[in-house]
This record gives C-alpha cells, sequence and structure tokens, in this order.
C-alpha cells in the first residue's frame, strides 16, 4: 500500500453485478478538478472500443475520471460495443458533472461479450456515490479491476522537490493474456504534480518501453492493454524542467518497473518470476531482441518449471532471434553459476543448479553476447501445467 496517496484524487469500487461471483467489479478514479491524462494504448488491430475512446481524448489537460469494469472486455462487440463505451463515459461525466470526453474508459474480461448495462448503469451511479480520497478508498478500486489475478498490484514513490513532497502512486492488473506491445495490461499512475500534457506523454511513454513492454506471460498481446498517467497539478512544487523533472520521470518510470514485475510474477498458475538480462549486444535493440526470443520460448519456460538446468534452450533462443553476435563470445549464468562460458559448457553440478532453481521463486538469466554497448532486461513467468488447465477451460 502506497504510504501517501496524491492529492486530488478519488477512488471508489464497487460490485455491480458484472461478475457472476459478486466480486467488485467497477472502480472510478475521479479528480477534484481538471487534470493532466496521457495514456499508450495496445497495438493490437483488434482491440476494445475503449481504446479507440481513450486515444481520441488523451493526452488531455482536461481529464476528470477514469471509469474501469472488469469481468468484460467489451472488445469485438461491434456498434454495440461502441456505444455502451461511450454511455460508460456519459454516465459517469452526469454523475461527476464533467463532460463525457474528460472521461477516460477501461474494460477487462472475457472478449466478445457485450456489456450488462443493466447492471452497468446503477453500477456507475453507486460508485460515484462512494467515492473518497482513503487508503481504503484507493484498496477497493484497485481491487474492483482485478481479474484472474491473485491479488491487488500497487506501488508508489515520494520525490522532494525542495520543501514539498511530490507523490506517485499507481495500480495494475494482470496475470495472462500478456504480451504487450504498448503498456500493459492495465494500470493507472498518478500524481499530484503539476506538469503539461506533453509532457505527461513522454513521461508515461518511455516508463512503458522501460518497463510494462518488457514483461510477458504467453506472448499474447490482449486487445484492451492501457496505462494511464494522471496528474491532478495540486502540489505546489515547480517542476517544469531540469532536475525536477527528471527526478518526476524517474519516479513514475520506477513505479511502472514495480507493478510490470507484479505481472509475470502473477501469471496463472506461475511457480517463478524470470529476469532475463542482456549485456554485449551490438546494440540495445539486438538485445532487446534476444530478450524477448527467450523469454518467449516455451522450451524456456518448462524448464525453468522444472528447475532444469537446460542451458541450449537459452542459447539457441539467442541465436534464432536475428540479432547479430559470435557464439565465441556467448556466456550464460543461471542464478548467478556459470553454466556457459567462451562459446562453450562448463563443468558444473547440474543437481546443485536445479536445487538452486528450485528453492528460489526468482529465476535469473543473464546472458552476455560479447562487448558491445547494448543491453535489455525482460521479465517473464514460467509455464506449468495449472495454467493449461486454466486456460483450456476459461469460458467452458
Amino acid at each position: 500500500m502506497p504510504n501517501k496517496l496524491p492529492d486530488g484524487f478519488r477512488y471508489a469500487g464497487v460490485a455491480s453485478g458484472v461478475k457472476a461471483s459478486g466480486k467488485l467489479d467497477l472502480a472510478l478514479i475521479a479528480t477534484e478538478q481538471d487534470a493532466v491524462a496521457a495514456g499508450v494504448y495496445t497495438t493490437n488491430i483488434v482491440h476494445a472500443s475503449s481504446i479507440d475512446w481513450n486515444r481520441d481524448i488523451t493526452p488531455t489537460d482536461q481529464f476528470r475520471a477514469l471509469v474501469i469494469n472488469s469481468g468484460n472486455a467489451n472488445a469485438c462487440t461491434g456498434q454495440q460495443g461502441e456505444s455502451n463505451n461511450r454511455s460508460m463515459a456519459e454516465l459517469t461525466a452526469q454523475q461527476i458533472g464533467a463532460q463525457p470526453n474528460q472521461v477516460c474508459v477501461f474494460s477487462t474480461g472475457i472478449i466478445g461479450h457485450q456489456l450488462p448495462m443493466a447492471q452497468i448503469e446503477p453500477g456507475i451511479s453507486d460508485v460515484a456515490n462512494q467515492l473518497g480520497d482513503s487508503k481504503d478508498h484507493f484498496t477497493t478500486a484497485a481491487e474492483a479491476i482485478l481479474t484472474t489475478d491473485q491479488g491487488l498490484k500497487t506501488a508508489s514513490r515520494i520525490i522532494k522537490v525542495g520543501d514539498q513532497e511530490i507523490s506517485v502512486v499507481g495500480m495494475a492488473k494482470g496475470a495472462g493474456m500478456i504480451g504487450p506491445k504498448m503498456a500493459t495490461m492495465l494500470a493507472v499512475v498518478m500524481t499530484d504534480a503539476a506538469i503539461d500534457k506533453s509532457s505527461a506523454q513522454t513521461i508515461i511513454q518511455h516508463a512503458a518501453d522501460a518497463s510494462f513492454n518488457r514483461v510477458s506471460v504467453e506472448g499474447h498481446m490482449s486487445t484492451n492493454d492501457g496505462l494511464i498517467l494522471i496528474a491532478s497539478g495540486k502540489s505546489s512544487a515547480s517542476i517544469d524542467a531540469g532536475e525536477a523533472l527528471n527526478a518526476l520521470a524517474g519516479a513514475v518510470e520506477d513505479t511502472c518497473i514495480e507493478l510490470a514485475r507484479q505481472i509475470p510474477a502473477d501469471g496463472e498458475g506461475a511457480t517463478h518470476l524470470v529476469e532475463i538480462n542482456i549485456t554485449g549486444a551490438r546494440s540495445d535493440a539486438d538485445a532487446d531482441k534476444i530478450a524477448r526470443a527467450i523469454a518467449s520460448s516455451n522450451l524456456v519456460k518448462t524448464a525453468v518449471t522444472g528447475n532444469d538446468p537446460n542451458w541450449g534452450r537459452i542459447v539457441s533462443a539467442a541465436g534464432y532471434c536475428g540479432a547479430n553476435f559470435a557464439m565465441s563470445e556467448v556466456a550464460l549464468k543461471l542464478n548467478g553459476q556459470t553454466v556457459f562460458e567462451h562459446g562453450q559448457p562448463v563443468d558444473f553440478c547440474e543437481k546443485t543448479v536445479s536445487g538452486m532453481l528450485k528453492d528460489s521463486f526468482d529465476t535469473l538469466i543473464e546472458l552476455s553476447v560479447g562487448s558491445g554497448p547494448g543491453n535489455a532486461r525482460h521479465w517473464t513467468s514460467d509455464l506449468t501445467t495449472a495454467y493449461v488447465e486454466f486456460n483450456s477451460e476459461y469460458t467452458t
């Protein structure tokens, strides 16, 4: 939980009936006055109506609210889905005294089902009536955006500018269908900093590239991925440029990285969080190709599941990704143990390394491919039978 929430925000979450389980499924984040908001969204051609809606109105300096429903993605739902998305914005705007184009919308859940507006409409009225600025209100909203997640995903940072404190907090959801090429599954980062919409867009794009764009579970890009940064402007600290703006950007990035790591750590059925560090590549782009190839390999992921130090799967994945490097310069460590060096295997105790993998939820793969300046980091989860079972029965 955040130590200090940013000023100028109110939060709420309710159970509107979208989820048959009766769990919380409708969240609202509202600002006390016009605020700055910027976002990055899925690049999937097949995407939800909410994505088009949010793209049209961000970045903006007239933001007032974000309404989020979970349990239904409202994706691939045609004109009726577009109408329902617009209604969510209109209903929210009416409740808080704003215009529809001041309201962003997120939806998450099963694809191809129309939103149950008979539940959504009174739910929006209910959630608006419960808005508050306490940590309990924040937690309720963070819980209401979850679907298959095992628990809350939150993070926060505080920076000092002169004698003023600026707070940055975030919440996210996501455990499956994780292969973003923009941002994350769903995430919201909030701050009381006073910045313009251009700065907000630059900050959140860079933060996304360093965090959510570097996580995966099974490499499947969602139809609904979205990340929004909201700045209420309630802090009196001056951060127009220079060191203060860089500090804010760093705090937003660190918050996003912490949130992003929690997603594969909560991957459906996951027994390991895998961090892949690539160094020595000819460029960052080459390093990124290598990291993504390793993270996307089902053979690598299942080896981690079985605590099998099968280094051949890792180096071969690096070799087919399209990045150029010399095999003679490749070295690999698993949880700190060297298993491959100078392009050839080294003697190590497989039983010992297997035990190291088994005893730790965190698995670190460190691959050096030369002496170049390129490096990259990626996070993924292992692939378990529990993941297969869950996703083979998701709609039936």
